[in-house]
Formats: C-alpha cells, sequence, structure tokens
C-alpha cells in the first residue's frame, strides 16, 4: 500500500483553479491565512474547491481604486497565491470560516465567471515551483537589522510584540508573518508576493518599514517645532 502524503508534488497541481479576489489579503507558501466566506459566489466557490482539488487561488485586483469597481469585476494582478483548504467550519449565521494553507503562487492565463459567480483561471505555476520546496534558509545576514526596524515599527503602531516568539522563529517565518500581517497598501503586498527569493522579499519589507518609519518620525518633529 502506498503512503499517504500530505506533500503534493509539483505535477499534482491543477491546471485551473477558483480564484478570490480580495484586496490587501495576502497569502505567502507555507502559510495560513484565515477567511471568512459569505458572499453567495464564495459559499459556490468554496464547495467546488472541496469537489476538486481544496485549491483557492488568492488574488489581488488592481484597479479596485477606479470609480465603481469591485474586486469581482476589476482587473487583476497576474500573480496570486494558491492555497489548499486545510480546516473549516461552517457558522451558525451561514458562514463558513476557513484557513488556507499557501502551496505555490501562480500567473494567470485567462480568468473566466463561472455560472455561479465566481472566477476560474487557468494558471501557469512553473515560474514559482521553488515555493514548493522545504528549503533550509542559512540565516540571514539582515536578520538584525529587520527586528531592529520592527522594534521601531511596533512602537510606532503601540503594539507589545512577543520578541520570545519573533526569536524563535525561522527567517522565513518571520519575512513572511510580518509580510502579511503589517497594514500595507495592495502595491506593496503585490510587491511582497512577487519578490522572486526570500532576500528579495526581506529588503522590500524593509523598504516598507523604513517608510513608515520615516513618516512617522517626520511627523514628530513637525509636531515639535
Amino acid at each position: 500500500m502506498k503512503t499517504y502524503s500530505f506533500e503534493k508534488l509539483a505535477s499534482e497541481l491543477p491546471l485551473r483553479i477558483p480564484i478570490f479576489p480580495l484586496g490587501s489579503a495576502l497569502l505567502l507558501p507555507k502559510c495560513k491565512l484565515p477567511l471568512n466566506l459569505f458572499e453567495n459566489r464564495y459559499l459556490h466557490m468554496f464547495d467546488y474547491a472541496l469537489k476538486t482539488d481544496r485549491y483557492i487561488g488568492m488574488i489581488q485586483p488592481s484597479d479596485v481604486t477606479k470609480d465603481n469597481s469591485s474586486p469581482d469585476s476589476s482587473d487583476l494582478f497576474p500573480v496570486g497565491c494558491a492555497g489548499k483548504i486545510v480546516a473549516f467550519n461552517q457558522t451558525n449565521d451561514n458562514r463558513y470560516e476557513i484557513v488556507l494553507h499557501g502551496i505555490c503562487r501562480f500567473k494567470i492565463i485567462e480568468d473566466k465567471e463561472t455560472h455561479n459567480g465566481f472566477r476560474k483561471a487557468k494558471v501557469d505555476w512553473q515560474d514559482y515551483l521553488s515555493d514548493m520546496q522545504t528549503n533550509n534558509h542559512p540565516m540571514l545576514k539582515e536578520r538584525s537589522v529587520l527586528e531592529t526596524k520592527l522594534k521601531s515599527y511596533f512602537n510606532k503602531i503601540k503594539v507589545k510584540a512577543d520578541w520570545q516568539a519573533i526569536e524563535a522563529s525561522s527567517d522565513e517565518d518571520l519575512i513572511n508573518s510580518i509580510s502579511m500581517g503589517c497594514s500595507f497598501s495592495i502595491a506593496e503586498k503585490q510587491a511582497l508576493l512577487e519578490a522572486k527569493t526570500l532576500e528579495k522579499r526581506l529588503h522590500i519589507l524593509c523598504s516598507l518599514l523604513d517608510m513608515i518609519i520615516s513618516d512617522n518620525e517626520s511627523f514628530n518633529s513637525q509636531s515639535l517645532s
């Protein structure tokens, strides 16, 4: 009997997946993203995903700032990240609370609305198959720089961070969790998503934190003058 494996091969990735356009919701490979589903089309999307491969492609709308646009009718960024449903719960008020585990990023080749209202896309995984590898990243030289910036950032937003947990996190877990958790703009989160390597994601993240910290320092300086 073949041993069951939770880790799927790149060759098993589906050619078409349902996609969920959601602004500022960033999913990265190997990370978990909790979601609340309540709109009719997304309840149908959830059922479809359960019946097929349990994949849902999280992707950001690229034009939500345009007049009369919504995530469901808008153009999309070309790159998203597919998550696999690893947990779900049906609530008493007819919602689904689900958890996606990030598997691999993808490029959209084409997408169409289904008869149930959600969008389904033909996707290409080829450029991002390294997302599925188990990487033992060496400790990054900039780790201490990131932690210093995080202290200033958390101080700015008045959050008491669990530094014991931060120090115990791997570089990949720390960089990805901060990238997903911070309130960056859609374009900024897209840049973090599309970073080719963990090192490039770290550099983008540090630059974004620098902008937030410097804006706060500039505001304080003007207030005191």
